[in-house]
């Protein structure tokens, strides 16, 4: 109070004092707020850009946004290739036993199904209340807050970020929505080196396939293991669970589906099928890739369907050059699995056109090789003919000459049988080398020699090992036309008792023409006769009726070291097939 008696200005009323106070304290608290989800988004941005693995980027891009938002619930949905359905749905929030009792998770009907067509920010108060809500399935936890925004790897809608459920009493605000957007906005860079990352990756494990194969097949490894090994190969890079690989057959309007592994294998292993109506078939006529969502329901495929039943996305890619197609290569997954990605399908086209020629390659180096080993077989007849039957031929001109002036009976008697010793020596070195020859010849024309080789060969099929061979006498010469084929039959049938009861390792056929008899004889190191099976019994039945019926014999006995030899021995007794015709001047029997 002044002198005059006049009061100054009093202190500032408290409660205004703790009003000024408590609105200074809340905005401390929204900036600190503000602060800390600038530093959590930053925490949440690192985090995501540091993972390369897609499927973990995405699975923390909707952990770092429920926490936030500060949402109950979370999830990302990816969108498919046809743009207008969901192909991955990452639910957070949901317990496992509880998304089993809710079922299958969401493909973008409804709401999810409109933020798709509509790729813009939504929020809502009553998700219930939007137009496109279709509800919620049985044992789906109730929810009402919503918002969601688009996550955009450059200028394509990759998928949605869905939250729902903000804790407490309020709803989503605009601060909720900016937060999101950047995270989005970060998320779709660190998505795109994700799947830069995966790609990569997955062109460098097809190109480490195709050196492995190219390798193999150049190496001289069987074409059928290294198919095999394509095959398992292939599925594994793919995540497929069904492998096929179909072999064009030539002059013919057929498929050979020749390897299948996996899931239903058996229904398409070593299976022959028309080109029209089936899906390795709608690649060849395409001659490109071809794929399929649901091969089960695909209109291309009409020859036996129920062969895919349980199989949903597949793929057909056709194996072959510009001088033609050799097969198809198809994998398929199951029926629950997302189909093919064009990230995972560009590789795979490459592969199969280095496979293509990789096959090519190994198929015109066994074609040198097969030429040069005709080279040899035709030098070596040309050497034994023009040098080693020239000198036998003097050698019995000699022999004769030399007997006019033997006088003693018995030399001239051995003379004589040196010279038909030498005689005979001629004629086998002469059917060796129409043996050699008709290597070359078409199968149609082939002798027993080629013939006996050929029977050997394929029966390395069934066996799994080339047995051992070898021949000895006038094969080709000697043997009628009739027991030729006698002989071909018994062969055959020794050699499948062998596969099918003997459980051998290793097997030794010899073929001999002696003393005008024809033998067989086949030996193996398996279980032995005593333990072979009734089938076994009547194929022996067989060879012996056969044997018998020339007059000749079929004997089985054990071996010391444990198999069984088998011996087919047959008389001569019909008239030999046409020696091949030699000049008159290199007989060394007759008249000098």
């Amino acid at each position: 109070m002044g002198e005059d008696g006049a009061q100054g200005p009093g202190p500032l009323p408290r409660l205004r004092l703790d009003e000024l106070l408590e609105e200074l304290q809340v905005r401390i608290d929204a900036v600190r707020g503000t602060r800390n989800r600038l530093q959590g988004l930053l925490e949440a941005v690192l985090s995501v850009g540091q993972e390369l693995n897609l499927s973990q980027v995405l699975r923390r891009i909707v952990e770092a946004a429920v926490v936030l938002v500060d949402a109950e619930y979370g999830a990302l949905g990816v969108i498919g290739e046809d743009r207008r359905k969901l192909s991955q749905f990452l639910p957070v929030g949901i317990s496992d036993a509880l998304r089993t009792e809710i079922g299958d998770l969401p493909s973008g009907h409804g709401l999810l199904g409109e933020l798709i067509r509509h790729p813009e920010p939504l929020r809502l108060s009553e998700l219930a209340d939007h137009p496109a809500s279709s509800g919620f399935p049985p044992h789906h936890p109730p929810m009402h807050t919503f918002v969601g925004v688009p996550i955009r790897v450059r200028d394509a809608v990759f998928g949605n970020l869905y939250l729902t459920e903000k804790r407490g009493e309020g709803d989503f605000d605009d601060e909720d929505l900016a937060v999101l957007q950047t995270l989005g906005a970060a998320a779709g860079v660190a998505i795109e080196n994700a799947r830069l990352y995966e790609e990569v990756q997955l062109r460098e494990r097809w190109m480490r396939l195709s050196a492995e194969f190219t390798g193999s097949l150049l190496s001289g490894t069987e074409e059928t293991q290294v198919l095999r090994m394509m095959v398992e190969r292939a599925r594994e890079i793919a995540t497929a669970d069904l492998g096929v690989v179909a072999l064009v057959v030539p002059g013919r309007d057929e498929l050979h589906e020749s390897l299948a592994l996996g899931r239903s294998a058996a229904a398409h292993h070593d299976v022959r099928l028309p080109r029209t109506g089936t899906f390795a078939g709608a690649a060849l006529a395409a001659g490109e890739l071809v794929t399929s969502d649901d091969i089960r329901k695909d209109p291309r495929i009409t020859y036996q369907p129920s062969r895919w039943d349980g199989l949903g996305a597949a793929v057909a890619v056709p194996i072959g050059t510009r001088d033609g197609m050799r097969g198809v290569l198809m994998l398929a997954r199951r029926a629950e699995e997302t189909p093919f990605s064009a990230a995972e399908l560009t590789p795979l086209v490459s592969f199969a056109g280095q496979a293509a020629l990789a096959l090519e390659l190994a198929e015109r180096r066994r074609d040198a090789e097969q030429m040069s080993l005709l080279e040899d077989r035709d030098r070596i007849a040309r050497d034994l003919h023009d040098l080693a039957i020239q000198r036998l031929f003097a050698t019995g001109m000699t022999l004769q000459s030399a007997q006019r002036f033997v006088q003693h009976p018995e030399a001239a008697e051995r003379l004589m049988r040196a010279v038909d010793d030498l005689d005979t020596t001629i004629k086998i070195i002469r059917s060796t080398i129409f043996g050699l020859r008709e290597r070359e010849a078409p199968k149609s024309g082939a002798g027993l020699r080629v013939r006996t080789v050929r029977a050997v060969e394929e029966a390395a099929q069934v066996l799994g090992f080339t047995p051992a061979l070898r021949m000895e006498g006038l094969i080709d010469v000697d043997v009628p036309g009739a027991v030729a084929d006698d002989v071909l039959a018994v062969l055959g049938e020794a050699l499948t008792n062998v596969a099918r009861h003997a459980a051998a390792s290793s097997v030794e056929v010899a073929l001999s023409v002696r003393d005008s008899a024809v033998t067989l004889a086949v030996e193996d190191d398996g279980v032995g006769i005593a333990d072979a099976k009734d089938g076994h019994r009547s194929g022996l039945a067989n060879l012996a009726a056969r044997a018998t019926r020339r007059g000749g014999t079929l004997t089985t006995t054990a071996r010391d070291g444990g198999g069984t030899r088998l011996e087919w021995h047959v008389p001569l007794t019909d008239p030999p097939g046409p020696a091949e015709p030699t000049a008159p001047a290199e007989q060394p029997s007759g008249p000098p």
